[in-house]
């Protein structure tokens, strides 16, 4: 397994080994000792699924209270995928770290608690699969603009006209979005 950290403390790319011959693959997509490892030792509550078309833009979103951390990946297709560090105390509030999540590379990204999280499908039919630390409540629920300047993300946008929800449209900025203390 081959472990990818960046500038910013928490979030980290994992590339697993992955056993594969004309019949097929196999990888290992979760294990707790060896996620612990490298510093992921958590209890996981809840799984999802999604899926979309080319240019479908989630987030940027977190939950407080209840933060989740999320280790995420994608079965088909391809994702942007972003982590934007909204801890006030941290000393890398408000930078982001992001990566391409592909079904070919089986790659997967650990977006702790306490970052805002987003992703753009780049191919049609993108699913994207994720674990989480905490239970979705949307009572909890808390949306900041993907295209926020502050952020300044580096969304791969070229030929792509992003669609939103409603919800995302109407994210506040960073600066007025609710960051963990």
């Amino acid at each position: 397994m081959k472990v990818t950290r960046f500038d910013i403390d928490g979030p980290l790319e994992i590339e697993p080994r992955v056993f594969g011959d004309e019949r097929g693959f196999f990888m290992e997509s979760w294990s707790r000792r060896v996620f612990a490892d490298i510093g992921i030792d958590c209890d996981f509550v809840q799984d999802n699924h999604s899926r979309s078309a080319r240019g479908v833009l989630r987030g940027l979103h977190f939950q407080d209270p209840m933060v989740q951390g999320k280790l995420v990946r994608v079965a088909s297709g391809r994702a942007w995928d972003v982590a934007v560090d909204i801890r006030r105390s941290s000393p890398t509030y408000g930078r982001w770290a992001a990566v391409e999540l592909t079904a070919e590379k089986k790659n997967l990204f650990w977006v702790p608690a306490g970052f805002a999280h987003g992703f753009l499908s780049l191919e049609d039919g993108t699913d994207f699969l994720y674990k989480c630390t905490e239970y979705y409540a949307p009572e909890h629920e808390h949306a900041i603009r993907w295209d926020d300047p502050e952020l300044a993300i580096d969304w791969p946008l070229e030929g792509i006209e992003p669609q939103i929800s409603a919800k995302d449209a109407a994210a506040k900025s960073f600066r007025d979005s609710e960051g963990f203390a």
